[in-house]
């Protein structure tokens, strides 16, 4: 008994044997599309794919082919970074340069409710002395109109189809953008050969000194009662000036770039000079805030001097007082009644 027992028992171990070793013949082949299914299953759970999203994935990439048209980039069907500086223009440009403009406007008018006009602390004398030529006159109120007009425009460009279309509807405001843009394009050049005028001719007094280094840390007597001493210009107009000199030369060679884009820049070259354009132009823009509200409701009698020319000499010893020392000792008629 104790043999046949064991005679079955090796009988049925060598059936299970040959059934398992028939099994590993037949599903190990298979294997390797089991594999591929489960990871095919994977990629798809995770991630769908678009046979059309593929295709322009591909066409993004920039990879020229070929084109009977003649010209520059005429063999790239879609360059990938237009989409890319688009978005960047749209979104946080836009977004964030609309937020900074809005701060800058915000605190001027927090300090002005605090602070209120920079009146003069001495009575007038009616005596005036000049302060600023014709031709002077000229070229600066040429320059700001231009540049206001650029702003505005410029602005209508940039936020037009958020602020404008719910305004005047997209008939009325494809008509307003199309002026806008002749008037921007067309009034650049102006705008930076009277901004070059500008600098040129007050280059030579536009050069930081001790002197205006103590206006800085008076605060430029914006802040209580005294008001530090300054030459013809003072600390704060010359980083105006300087303000211009840099940012504002690139914002007028990026905008000559935009403007005349038939000398063949490519495509790059413009979105990179369109950012350019457009970040130096809100710092101006943002500048432009503080340097007219210090000339206008700001300070007493600062506005007289770029309308007429004239300055009382009270203002001058107040906010000028070494230019107006120079200026006796140059001309001691210099200081002449107002009437």
């Amino acid at each position: 008994m104790a043999v046949a027992d064991s005679l079955n028992k090796r009988k049925k171990m060598m059936l299970w044997s040959g059934i398992f070793i028939l099994l590993v013949i037949v599903l190990l082949p298979m294997s390797g599309y089991i594999v591929t299914g489960l990871n095919e299953s994977q990629q798809q759970s995770a991630e769908p794919t678009n046979p059309r999203a593929d295709t322009w994935r591909q066409v993004r990439q920039g990879n020229e082919g070929y084109t009977a048209v003649t010209g520059q980039e005429a063999n790239e069907l879609i360059q990938g970074s237009g989409e890319t500086w688009r978005q960047v223009r749209n979104g946080p440009m836009a977004t964030y340069g609309s937020w900074f403009l809005g701060f800058v406007l915000l605190v001027i008018m927090a300090f002005y409710i605090m602070r209120g006009r920079v009146e003069l602390t001495h009575p007038r004398t009616g005596e005036t002395v000049e302060r600023w030529t014709l031709n002077e006159r000229r070229l600066h109120w040429t320059t700001a109109i231009l540049f206001i007009l650029l702003t505005i425009t410029g602005l209508s460009i940039l936020y037009g189809r958020a602020v404008l279309i719910p305004l005047l509807g997209y008939p009325g405001f494809s008509l307003y953008a199309v002026g806008a843009k002749f008037v921007h394009n067309t009034l650049g050049p102006v705008f930076m050969i009277a901004l070059f005028a500008i600098l040129v001719k007050f280059f030579r007094h536009n050069f930081f000194n001790k002197v205006d280094l103590e206006w800085f840390k008076a605060y430029g007597g914006m802040v209580g009662d005294k008001h530090p001493s300054a030459g013809r210009m003072n600390g704060g107009e010359k980083v105006w000036y300087w303000a211009l000199a840099t940012a504002g030369l690139a914002l007028c060679f990026s905008g000559l770039v935009l403007d005349f884009p038939n000398f063949g820049q490519e495509r790059q070259v413009i979105q990179l000079a369109h950012v350019i354009h457009l970040t130096t132009a809100l710092l101006l823009i943002a500048f432009s805030f503080g340097h007219i509200y210090i000339g206008t409701i700001g300070t007493e009698g600062a506005l007289e001097g770029m309308t007429t020319g004239q300055v009382d000499v009270a203002w001058a010893e107040q906010h000028h007082d070494l230019w107006l020392q120079e200026m006796r000792e140059k001309n001691t008629d210099s200081p002449r009644s107002s009437e």
